[in-house]
């Protein structure tokens, strides 16, 4: 095992964990009520060890330059191989939606601050690097491929343009009512970088991570949503006595992506497991009753987070709405991931993934 980059932290929660990294929520010791994020590269492959440092390097150089921006991770402490930085509590873009100008608002400022500053972050085409803070405001995570610019040259301008048509791509998603005809013509028109990257670039890309890898830009969860997933609805929809199927991915501790599947069915445990092959889905859970949005809509958030085992995130979401927290109560009771949580009976300095429960 690798030594901890840092003796005092204790880890509490892995939130992603990929051939490049490990990023893991936890605590200082003698702080325990302040959340920080360690992120560590020291248990990744010798082959992509220079591809972790450098993106662990930029990552770091990035947050040195954002210091005091709010909205943007602060950086606590730098290692050899691993950086802490503090958490930021907040909802993902995908399931927070924000419907009104305000978090766009705040968003453009995020990106305007972190421009003045240099910085360009280069990855926030992806909804799960925003986020939407208790307060209803923007915030971004996740600066591995950001850039640290001295010069305020035409490159610089281009990807920060680039961070801003990237922003917009989310208010399109999410409230594409808002988008004003100076926005739409923004996103109509990709700058040089993106336009070569998307004829050269990713395609390597997507062959390295998707064909020689095994993984795509799941934020962990690899290709096996779109692999699998398909199959194991097709086990299991066409089933009268299954009305509904949700299917979440969760990281596990020994590296890889878990599928965890929620059937809204009467079936027992024994039963709804013989139909999904052990090879598709690691986790099978028949429930009462999958959550809905007053629309109807499935609340595949809540599932996700049950998933995961992030009740300390799940808790304030149910606090607000009592009939969803009856409903919830039996998914949570019986959840069947346990395994995210890690070991405190070690004692002090000797943390470690748990060899029991559930990750």
């Amino acid at each position: 095992m690798p030594d901890d980059p840092f003796p005092d932290f204790v880890p509490v929660t892995v939130h992603k964990r990929d051939v490049f990294s490990e990023t893991v929520s936890g605590h200082l010791r003698d702080a325990p009520e302040a959340t920080v994020v360690l992120r560590r590269i020291d248990h990744t492959p010798l082959w992509a060890r220079p591809i972790a440092w450098l993106l662990i390097r930029r990552e770091i150089r990035a947050l040195r330059a954002a210091k005091g921006i709010a909205g943007a991770p602060q950086l606590v402490r730098v290692g050899r191989l691993a950086l802490l930085r503090s958490w930021i509590a907040g909802t993902p873009l995908q399931f927070a939606r924000p419907a009104g100008p305000e978090w766009y608002r705040d968003a453009r400022r995020l990106l305007r601050e972190m421009r003045r500053r240099g910085i360009t972050h280069n990855d926030v085409a992806k909804p799960q690097n925003w986020l939407m803070t208790p307060d209803g405001r923007a915030a971004v995570i996740d600066f591995q491929l950001a850039s640290r610019h001295r010069r305020r040259g035409r490159y610089f301008r281009t990807l920060a343009r680039e961070d801003m048509r990237h922003m917009l791509k989310q208010k399109r998603a999410f409230a594409p009512d808002l988008l004003t005809p100076a926005e739409r013509k923004m996103l109509a028109r990709k700058a040089w970088p993106s336009r070569v990257w998307m004829a050269t670039g990713k395609r390597v890309y997507n062959f390295v991570t998707r064909r020689l890898m095994h993984w795509s830009d799941g934020e962990g969860s690899g290709n096996r949503l779109a692999e699998d997933g398909p199959k194991i609805r097709a086990a299991l929809e066409p089933r009268a006595e299954i009305a509904e199927v949700a299917i979440c991915a969760y990281p596990q501790p020994a590296g890889g992506t878990g599928l965890y599947v929620f059937a809204e069915t009467g079936l027992s445990d024994k039963r709804l497991r013989a139909l999904v092959p052990a090879r598709l889905a690691e986790l099978v859970q028949p429930v009462p009753a999958l959550p809905r949005g007053p629309n109807g809509e499935l609340r595949d958030d809540l599932l996700q987070l049950v998933a995961m085992n992030r009740l300390d995130e799940l808790e304030p979401k149910l606090a607000a709405d009592p009939a969803l927290d009856d409903l919830m109560a039996p998914i949570v009771n019986q959840r069947r991931n346990l395994k995210d949580r890690y070991d405190k009976a070690a004692g002090p300095g000797k943390d470690r993934p748990s060899v029991q429960g559930a990750f």
